[in-house]
């Protein structure tokens, strides 16, 4: 297994860099370990000069012991506080790996201090806590942004631009597909416990994975809210999940256009494509580097989704330039975007709760 360089804590402040030198490397602590998806942004660390892992806080021991073995990482980087690893070093922003509850701890734990916070999709467990994470960057002149994996891909960016180049003509139905066979057999019991909690995760496959298509589906609306919303939640596994929902589907209106979300826990392989629909023609998305066109009932054509530039290609890049301010978040890691998705999401287990359709007020503050 590659070995992580641990970096040394301590980090001395040094004077700004002068012209052709490198900036001196964002100071990034990791918070909570209970999120699987760490397990792909500590080993992306390793090499990099921009980004130092300056510490990692998670206060259950046998977990952080797991991870020190796992990634042969020094033991002094781990602390069971955030106020303990800053009396050890200065910390510039943080990487959030706890269950979706806690993010509103962490973000009103970091804003005062002035420490901007990522963390894993989605944003929030709910709309209140969502408006408190809101409030709290705000007064505290903070960043958060949201990491979602399809963010990243070469795809999504190419069929945005299509479709705002008007090459399908105006929208009128966008599905979304993203899930798998379920949480139980691929993740940790760390993860898995908080996954299937109805409060800590705020639902199942609804809220898991019914984000990703919203972040989506907002983004590419430009940030409008749907007019309604309108979902239906099933428990096809519920020996396995008997807490919370493995399957949805969520339908969104918007003046002249429709979107669909299928999040799911019961696919039976891992997805996460999409199909847009315009008045002319189509986009298929059967993954993060594949896209086709198709106009009318001419037959499809592949169609080169380009690579993306940094710092919009991968999660540290983008986090880094946010940081130095030389980027402002926007687009599918807003915070805006995201506040959008977490009101869906909300209308989304509300519908699902009474059956009934949710329609949103046009001046609803988000």
């Amino acid at each position: 297994m590659r070995k992580l360089l641990v970096l040394p804590l301590l980090w001395i402040a040094a004077p700004g860099a002068r012209a052709g030198e490198a900036p001196p490397p964002v100071r990034l602590a990791i918070v909570g370990l209970v999120h699987d998806h760490v397990t792909g942004m500590i080993p992306n660390l390793a090499g990099r000069t921009d980004v130092q892992l300056v510490g990692i806080v998670e206060p259950n021991q046998e977990l952080s012991a797991l991870y020190a073995d796992k990634f042969h990482l020094d033991r002094k980087l781990f602390f069971p506080t955030l106020d303990a690893l800053r009396a050890t070093a200065q910390v510039q922003a943080v990487a959030t790996f706890t269950s979706t509850f806690d993010h509103r701890r962490v973000v009103e734990m970091c804003a005062p201090l002035g420490i901007d916070v990522m963390m894993e999709k989605p944003l929030a467990v709910s709309m209140d806590d969502a408006r408190a994470m809101q409030a709290a960057a705000k007064k505290g002149g903070i960043q958060v942004i949201v990491n979602y994996e399809t963010t990243w891909y070469p795809s999504n960016k190419g069929a945005y631009d299509l479709v705002h180049g008007g090459a399908i003509g105006d929208l009128q139905k966008i599905v979304v597909r993203d899930g798998h066979s379920g949480p139980a057999a691929i993740c940790s019991p760390y993860f898995l416990a908080w996954l299937t909690d109805p409060v800590l995760n705020g639902g199942g496959a609804l809220m898991d994975f019914g984000c990703y298509g919203a972040d989506l589906v907002t983004w590419l609306m430009d940030g409008r809210r749907p007019t309604s919303v309108f979902a239906v939640t099933q428990h096809l596994q519920p020996k396995v999940y008997p807490r919370v929902d493995d399957d949805a589907t969520i339908v969104l209106t918007y003046p002249g256009t429709q979107a669909i979300l299928e999040p799911s826990w019961d696919w039976p392989y891992g997805r996460k494509d999409m199909d847009i629909y315009g008045q002319k023609g189509a986009l298929r998305l059967p993954n993060g580097s594949s896209l086709f066109l198709r106009m009318g009932n001419a037959p499809e054509t592949a169609v080169a989704a380009p690579a993306l530039a940094s710092p919009n290609s991968d999660a540290l890049s983008y986090l880094v330039a946010v940081v130095r301010r030389e980027i402002q978040p926007s687009g599918l890691s807003s915070l805006g975007v995201n506040m959008v998705v977490t009101e869906i999401l909300d209308a989304a287990k509300e519908s699902a709760r009474t059956g009934r359709r949710v329609d949103l007020a046009p001046d609803a503050a988000h």
